[in-house]
């Protein structure tokens, strides 16, 4: 496969940083697709904090969300169990992240699904290995990039910043959709209407704050 020539639809949903609810947005997405009538499958390429054997949290979550049954190690393929940079708990158990590896992954997804939701790990340019990084592997897959943007103070610095990297690195752009994370954030509204001014339209929506993990959520997406 290369890039741009997916055999689904689908989305690469990233964020601004990490624990700003990328899989909290990434659910609600493939809710919003089946409820079109569409088959969904869900992917997350690298995940952390994985009990031996185990899918983490953020996984059993997109799995749970998709009407798409698939092997955990397409869905999955790579897993480790020290929640950290996934450079790093690659190199600790002497394993090379490769991008070929998730695109034949994807493929065998795609090939089953009318859209595939790929979720990323921590930010648009976390490192997977010592020459790529996350973008590298949203670049493998081609699909249209939709930014997750944690609502807090400094978001609309990483914000920013993160639309820039995307729109130079020629991909295509889905939108962004804001996930409050701090309801005590002082000036929301205008931090928004920022948001709405100065990133790349269009917003797909804005989740509100919600106590316990940004997993599960009965917000939905509207796409």
């Amino acid at each position: 496969m290369t890039r741009g020539t997916s055999a689904s639809r689908g989305y690469f949903v990233t964020g601004t940083d990490t624990g700003v609810g990328k899989t909290r947005v990434a659910v609600a997405l493939v809710h919003a697709l089946r409820a079109q009538g569409l088959r969904v499958a869900v992917m997350k390429p690298v995940a952390a904090g994985c009990a031996p054997g185990m899918p983490n949290e953020d996984v059993s979550a997109l799995i749970e969300a998709a009407n798409v049954a698939a092997d955990i190690d397409d869905v999955n393929p790579y897993r480790f169990a020290a929640a950290i940079a996934p450079h790093i708990a690659a190199a600790q158990m002497g394993v090379r992240i490769e991008l070929d590896r998730v695109g034949d992954a994807y493929t065998r997804l795609a090939a089953r699904a009318d859209a595939v939701v790929v979720e990323g790990a921590g930010g648009w340019r976390v490192p997977l290995g010592e020459d790529e990084d996350m973008d590298d592997l949203a670049a493998r897959l081609g699909l249209p990039v939709l930014l997750v943007v944690g609502l807090r103070l400094g978001c609309l610095n990483h914000a920013l910043l993160t639309a820039d990297a995307i729109v130079r690195r020629g991909l295509p752009w889905a939108g962004w959709v804001g996930n409050v994370i701090d309801p005590a954030m002082a000036c929301l509204e205008d931090n928004l209407a920022a948001l709405h001014r100065r990133l790349p339209g269009p917003c797909l929506g804005v989740a509100p704050w919600e106590p316990g993990p940004l997993t599960r959520s009965h917000w939905r997406l509207g796409v």
